[in-house]
């Protein structure tokens, strides 16, 4: 709170001064509430496109100009149609949310973990070249492996990977991200390919 407010505060009536507190607290919350509900997936609880986006702006700007590594990875869930057909799409909601929990475990602090849409999520790592991007998507699918509940019902995801070249944009990393997803669909499911 700013020093002159709680100056004034502090100079109320106590039978006043305890009301104004309660409602400076209660503001605080409803902004941390609407940060929150505009800046993170309703259903997973990770960031949403939309704030991804706007991040990955940002980056894609810091490596043009810093000269640094960006990657991203890519996922979709294999036969997400299927799952919802034969375990119904209250089941398939609690793998999504499970899937986001796995992949929140595996990023980084500074790593921008999103749902994309539908069954795809998207991860932004900053200053990772190919190689170690690479690395996470191994460690990835492990632990998608061996969770219990994802290995239960035998979900596995696909995913693409790319880092920023000179020149790139985002429109570029995406198109090559999305490529290299599809490519990974396309030879087998269950893997990650990497694009340069």
């Amino acid at each position: 709170m700013d020093k002159k407010i709680e100056e004034k505060i502090h100079a109320l009536d106590p039978r006043f001064k305890k009301k104004i507190q309660d409602l400076f607290e209660s503001m605080n919350e409803s902004i941390s509430m609407l940060y929150e509900a505009a800046t993170h997936d309703e259903k997973t609880g990770l960031y949403n496109n939309k704030f991804f986006e706007t991040i990955f702006d940002m980056e894609i700007e810091k490596a043009k100009r810093n000269q640094q590594k960006l990657s991203i990875v890519m996922t979709d869930i294999d036969f997400f149609k299927k799952i919802n057909d034969t375990h119904g799409h209250m089941k398939a909601d609690e793998f999504l949310k499970r899937l986001a929990e796995v992949i929140q475990k595996q990023v980084r602090g500074s790593d921008i973990a999103a749902r994309f849409g539908g069954e795809e999520f998207v991860i932004l790592l900053p200053e990772t070249d190919l190689e170690k991007a690479k690395r996470f998507a191994t460690r990835l699918k492990t632990a998608i492996h061996s969770d219990k509940i994802l290995s239960k019902y035998h979900v596995t995801v696909s995913g693409g990977i790319t880092q920023f070249k000179e020149k790139d944009n985002k429109k570029k990393m995406k198109e090559r991200v999305d490529k290299a997803l599809y490519q990974a669909k396309e030879t087998g499911r269950d893997k990650f390919v990497a694009l340069k």
